[in-house]
């Protein structure tokens, strides 16, 4: 293991030299490689004095440092904390060293940018006068916070965990021993790595939760919960055991979709210049968080997983056979054939109308027969299509950055056969289409029961959401992104789903 432990005190003979001096003692018995670096030591100018970092000199001191830290597997960070966050001198260094192209790159999806130092481990170590609850609470630890996430997290540093030392002001020397021997045991841990077993544990869990993408999760939730309300309202009973298995299927569903999506998407995915939190997958396959074989292992124990719940299902629900094989098998062919081949619906330009259905009509009807309903009743039906409705706007406009990666893997969405543009006019046509039917439904007094108020949220929604799609049409040059449409689309569902649901519930 290779460490790195760099030095920003601007003093000599500091308490922050002691703690260097002992941390580098306990990683000599751990057995590792260690470098180090005293800031106050390097000559180079702290102050960025050109535009770009990358056209400012860059001093030998400077080089050697990112040598250093392209060298190293784990980063130590020890320094004073002042004015709540770190000495100028180290402010200097990061800005000087942490430079575009090495430690971050500018990019056109995401957050805009991708962090260049990702598969390492960094630490700080600081010493300070604020008591630590003060500086938590009062103050909201705003330089580690900056140092942790806004520095070398966003260089795609892992942290581990910081420690603090304080206050410095008036400690004794049996305090001040205590923590020398703290530190020292924290140098000698390396020989285990860097990160503890409980941070070991969360990486491949976090990853795990990247991938299924639970954001997208509450929707379909949302409607599956009003189909089953509704099953109640018509004086069918409402059972929470067969709620909950209901759901636990739909879940395993989802989550077998989501992952079989980024299996089957990767060439399109590893395309997407433009991917967002909405788009492009999860890329835990294009970021090796996951490899092919774990995911496809994931898909398979999931569908396994899901068809034990099924026969659960079907052993404690009253539901018919043909009844059960209609919805359920329909849905997980719709679901698990959006990208899965030989269906592969989604290459067929039947992607979108795919998730439509499957994100209204179908959950609702899930919920409602499994409390009981029938397939032939007409509640479910009515009830999902304003939903069904309301889905296509933002399932379609997701299209629209994702469109040049589509197009160069043959995927047929809207926005690859009726182009960007295209494929807003039809969104904008499925927006207007959604007000229209609840406005409808007031009017003729349809599930009443359900749709009370519901106009109320949705008129203006729908017209903002309008607006916004107008305005893209109209750009002679419109963004790649369009982040803040997909928000407007996504949360315009948000009425047709949760609004039923509080009526009825």
């Amino acid at each position: 293991m290779n460490v790195l432990l760099i030095n920003g005190h601007p003093r000599n003979e500091s308490l922050t030299d002691a703690l260097a001096a002992s941390y580098i003692e306990g990683a000599a018995k751990a057995n590792v490689n260690l470098q180090y670096i005293v800031v106050r030591d390097l000559q180079f100018n702290p102050n960025v004095t050109h535009q770009h970092t990358h056209d400012q000199p860059m001093e030998a001191d400077i080089l050697s440092s990112q040598e250093k830290i392209r060298w190293a597997d784990h980063l130590v960070f020890v320094y004073p904390t002042w004015w709540g966050t770190m000495p100028a001198l180290l402010k200097g260094f990061i800005d000087r060293v942490f430079t575009a192209g090495f430690a971050f790159l500018e990019i056109d999806g995401g957050t805009g940018y991708e962090g260049l130092l990702k598969g390492k481990t960094a630490q700080l170590i600081t010493t300070m006068d604020t008591p630590n609850f003060v500086y938590n609470l009062l103050y909201r630890a705003p330089g580690h916070n900056a140092m942790k996430r806004a520095t070398l997290g966003f260089c795609g540093l892992r942290m581990t965990r910081t420690l603090r030392f304080g206050p410095v002001r008036n400690s004794i020397y049996e305090k001040r021993k205590t923590w020398l021997e703290r530190v020292y045991e924290e140098g000698t841990k390396l020989g285990n790595g860097a990160l503890s077993p409980l941070k070991k544990l969360s990486i491949p869990v976090m990853n795990w939760l990247k991938a299924i993408r639970l954001q997208f999760y509450p929707m379909s939730f949302i409607a599956y919960a009003g189909g089953a309300y509704g099953a109640q309202a018509a004086g069918l009973g409402f059972d929470p055991f067969i709620f909950w298995l209901g759901y636990a299927w739909l879940f395993l569903i989802e989550v077998a979709t989501v992952l079989s999506n980024d299996y089957f998407d990767f060439g399109s995915d590893k395309r997407n210049r433009y991917f967002s939190p909405f788009t492009g997958g999860s890329r835990v396959l294009v970021e090796s968080l996951l490899d092919f074989r774990q995911v496809r292992t994931g898909i398979l124990v999931t569908l396994g997983i899901s068809m034990v719940v099924l026969v659960l299902l079907f052993t404690f629900t009253s539901i018919g056979a043909v009844n059960m094989i209609a919805v359920c098998g329909t849905l997980f062919i719709l679901a698990l054939g959006y990208t899965i081949p030989p269906v592969k619906l989604s290459y067929r330009g039947l992607g979108e109308l795919t998730v439509g259905v499957t994100h209204s009509f179908a959950v609702i009807l899930c919920g409602y027969m499994f409390q009981g309903g029938n397939l032939s009743d007409n509640f479910s039906w009515l009830l999902g299509l304003p939903l069904f409705l309301a889905v296509l706007p933002s399932i379609i406009l997701a299209g629209v950055p994702d469109h040049d990666a589509d197009e160069a893997v043959a995927k047929r969405t809207m926005a690859v056969r009726f182009g960007k543009k295209g494929a807003a006019r039809i969104a904008l046509a499925f927006t207007i289409s959604a007000t229209l039917a609840v406005i409808f439904f007031h009017y003729y007094g349809i599930l009443p029961h359900a749709f009370a108020g519901i106009l109320i949220p949705v008129i203006p929604h729908a017209l903002l959401l309008a607006y916004l799609i107008i305005q893209y049409i109209r750009k002679k040059d419109p963004p790649k992104r369009i982040d803040g449409l997909l928000v407007a689309a996504l949360t315009f569902i948000f009425w047709f789903g949760i609004v039923p649901l509080v009526n009825l519930a």
